[in-house]
């Protein structure tokens, strides 16, 4: 596979007129370089009582089909909370979103700088530090060329579209001495952190196992017979930056993204890197899996996705491995209602020798190893994880200690990895034939179970889950070189980095 590679340095302190005029790439790569020789430091003398002045790049909507979506603009509000803070600017390639959220801040009292593309925002210096909150294909470039403008960054999950952009994220962090905050904000939960340290201390013993449910049901996102049209209001070019510039052939451009492998990562790149964030924290485990598996596909509906609505993955840390399940599909065909593992529908299970931790974002519930409820944790107000989440990334930013940040960019890229890998092997089933695991699920009765339960869900569903879909092979790890070894490294060493378009390349060196 060839990769395109061409790095971009950190940009030049030149006049605000000067970089106006330098509309084109090239103008904006050539300031960039001229900066090289000066390093990355703060934009601005920054005295201790200023607030941090924030930029917004991504705001999203959550008028597109099927109501979701409009992360950045949840983050405006969670932002808005935050005492330290001040919001400067505002970025989206969709120039009516953009106007509609000025529109609605300015109604509030605040007038915004607007930009529709990211780098007339890195230009400013008027900004402090840059909140991305793009599609997943566009968040290692931002967070690079941003830590080369001298801004720091928080940056949605999952922090990377695949896993070399991840490490160049976190070397871009340290070159230029940037505060990068991954958006896992979980992190941020006070019932969380006091859960997880009671854990820790060894109160339900050793942990054996972990698993991560994500039931959410998702519905099809239709078929088009061909190419359809790129709305007027949107600036196409832009919105695929780094990835691949083809037709647009689903119905919705927004948001449906997350269901293409070319900018998205599925549901376990959407919501499965939350609760193995969660796992890999509670656990304490610094790399990604040292080996993996997963099976999977988009059953029950024909429709433009490629991403899996069903998959099951083995991350297997040693000696407690982390056991991922993601069911789009309803508990049955012809209902609607979603299934339960154990009273769980999205979260995290931990199973230790004397019993379970489980729970999600906003608290976990400890049981004894009979099931007996033996200590809550929570709940607690979104608002107080979300807007805290940004808090310790401001607070980060103002005392210029990385160590401060609850999810540094190192974490958001070690649990992106590992959704990464995952995606990897169910790819890879296509083309493996790796086959059905009767034969590797026996010696592992946790294993066998969630195999087993999987062709159940799938059978209940009217789908033979035997004759269609993906069994990944088994990948092995060198979570030092982070990259695949031994059988199959050379087919899921290629998707370890993808391929860039001219001008929208993640730097080779940062």
């Amino acid at each position: 596979m060839q990769h395109l590679s061409r790095s971009i340095p950190s940009p030049v302190s030149i006049g605000r007129r000067q970089f106006l005029k330098a509309a084109s790439v090239g103008a904006f790569t050539a300031a960039l370089t001229a900066r090289r020789t000066i390093g990355a430091t703060s934009t601005r003398a920054r005295g201790s009582q200023d607030p941090v002045r924030v930029a917004v790049i991504g705001i999203g909507s959550k008028d597109a089909v099927g109501g979701v979506g409009g992360r950045g603009l949840q983050l405006i509000d969670s932002l808005l909370k935050v005492p330290d803070a001040r919001l400067v600017a505002l970025c989206d390639v969709d120039q009516a979103i953009l106007e509609k959220e000025a529109r609605r801040l300015q109604d509030q009292g605040l007038t915004l700088a607007t930009h529709r593309d990211l780098r007339r925002v890195l230009e400013d210096k008027d900004v402090d530090a840059v909140m991305v909150a793009t599609p997943n294909h566009w968040h290692a470039l931002a967070t690079v060329w941003a830590c080369q403008a001298g801004k720091d960054v928080y940056v949605e999950k999952p922090v990377s579209h695949n896993i070399w952009e991840g490490r160049q994220m976190v070397a871009a962090a340290r070159k230029y001495r940037r505060m990068v905050q991954a958006g896992t904000q979980a992190r941020s939960s006070p019932v969380l952190q006091e859960a997880f340290a009671w854990l820790q201390r060894g109160e339900l013993g050793r942990v054996q196992f972990a698993r991560v449910i994500v039931y959410r049901q998702r519905f099809s996102i239709g078929k088009v017979g061909g190419a359809t049209a790129v709305p007027e209001n949107i600036d196409y070019d832009l919105w695929c930056g780094p990835s691949e510039k083809g037709p647009l052939r689903r119905r919705q451009l927004h948001y449906d993204w997350h269901w293409a492998w070319a900018t998205g990562g599925g549901e376990m790149g959407n919501n499965g890197v939350h609760y193995i964030d969660m796992c890999r924290w509670a656990m304490k485990l610094d790399a990604a899996a040292p080996r993996v598996v997963s099976a999977g596909g988009r059953f029950g509906y024909e429709d433009d996705g490629e991403t899996p609505n069903t998959q099951i993955a083995v991350l297997d840390f040693r000696p407690a491995p982390i056991y991922c399940e993601v069911r789009a599909l309803p508990e049955r065909k012809g209902v609607t209602a979603m299934d339960t593992f154990q009273g769980l529908k999205t979260g995290f299970m931990i199973q230790c020798e004397g019993g379970t931790l489980s729970g999600a974002h906003l608290g976990a519930t400890a049981n004894d190893a009979k099931g007996r409820k033996i200590r809550e944790f929570g709940p607690a107000p979104w608002e107080v994880m979300d807007s805290g989440h940004l808090a310790n990334f401001i607070a980060a930013v103002r005392s210029r200690k990385s160590s401060q940040l609850n999810a540094e960019v190192q974490e958001g890229h070690l649990s992106a990895a590992c959704c990464h890998q995952a995606n990897l092997s169910c790819r890879l089933g296509a083309t493996s034939r790796a086959g059905p695991w009767d034969n590797q699920t026996v010696s592992n009765p946790v294993f066998a179970d969630v195999v087993s339960r999987y062709r159940e869900h799938l059978r209940l569903n009217e789908v033979d889950a035997a004759a269609v879909g993906a069994w990944g092979p088994w990948l092995t790890y060198d979570t030092k070189r982070e990259r695949f070894k031994g059988e199959h490294a050379d087919d899921a060493n290629l998707w370890v980095r993808r391929t860039y378009r001219p001008s929208f390349e993640v730097p080779e060196k940062v």
